[in-house]
C-alpha cells in the first residue's frame, strides 16, 4: 500500500475526478500517473464512485485513491472497502473524522478559519483543504501560517489553476487540490495528461521562483 504522505512529498498535487465514470477512470488515472501525480480523488458524487474507487485502485499500484466529499461518516468504511486510503470533505465534521481514525485512513477536511482548522487538527486531520480557494486569498493563507502548527499542511482547493498557483505557494501553501481546469466530465484521458504536465510545469517553475527569492 502507498504511503499516501510519501506520496504527498512527490508531488503535492491532488487530481479531483469529479463526475468521472467508472468506464473511464482507468484511462485517466493512468494518465495522471504518467504526468508524476500519485493522489487522486474520486467525489462521492460523481456516478457510480465506489465502482469507479475500486477500479481506480486495482490500477493504480503506485498512487494513492481516496473519495472526495465524503459528508457521512459511513462512507467512509465504504470507501476503504472499495480500496481507497484517503478521505476528503468539503467541511469538517467530528464524526467522519472519527471514522476516518478508527479506519486508519488519511483524512483532509475542508476548512475557511482559523478556528476551523484548529478544531480540525485536534481531530487528527492529516491535512488541510482551504475550501473554496476563490474565498480564500493567498494573505489569508500567509496569516494562517502565523498562528498554525509549522508542520500543518494546507492545501487550497477551488478555481486553482496553473496561473494562479504561485502566489499561494510563496505564502505558505503545501500543496494543491486540482478540479475542473485539471479535468472536466466528458474529456479524454490525453487532455488530462496535457493539463496535468501544465499544472506540474508551474508547480516547478514557482518552486523555483521562490527558491530564487
Amino acid at each position: 500500500m502507498i504511503d499516501p504522505d510519501a506520496a504527498f512529498e512527490r508531488c503535492p498535487l491532488i487530481a479531483i475526478l469529479r463526475g468521472i465514470t467508472q468506464a473511464e477512470v482507468e484511462d485517466h488515472v493512468l494518465a495522471l500517473m504518467s504526468e508524476g501525480f500519485g493522489t487522486i480523488e474520486v467525489p462521492l458524487n460523481s456516478p457510480q464512485p465506489f465502482d469507479s474507487i475500486e477500479r481506480a485502485a486495482r490500477v493504480a499500484a503506485g498512487a494513492v485513491i481516496g473519495a472526495g466529499t465524503v459528508l457521512r461518516a459511513e462512507d467512509v468504511g465504504r470507501v476503504r472497502d472499495a480500496g481507497g486510503t484517503l478521505i476528503v470533505s468539503p467541511n469538517f465534521d467530528p464524526r467522519v473524522a472519527a471514522a476516518a481514525r478508527v479506519a486508519g485512513m488519511h483524512y483532509v477536511p475542508g476548512i475557511a478559519t482559523v478556528t476551523e482548522a484548529f478544531a480540525a487538527i485536534a481531530a487528527g486531520a492529516d491535512m488541510l483543504k482551504l475550501f473554496p480557494a476563490e474565498m480564500i486569498p493567498a494573505a489569508a493563507v500567509k496569516a494562517m501560517r502565523a498562528v498554525l502548527p509549522v508542520d500543518a499542511r494546507l492545501l487550497p482547493v477551488g478555481g486553482i489553476t496553473p496561473q494562479t498557483l504561485g502566489p499561494y505557494l510563496r505564502a505558505g501553501a503545501s500543496g494543491f487540490g486540482l478540479g475542473s481546469a485539471l479535468y472536466r466530465p466528458g474529456q479524454d484521458a490525453p487532455a488530462t495528461a496535457t493539463n496535468a504536465r501544465l499544472f506540474a510545469k508551474a508547480l516547478a517553475d514557482a518552486r523555483a521562483a521562490s527558491c530564487g527569492h
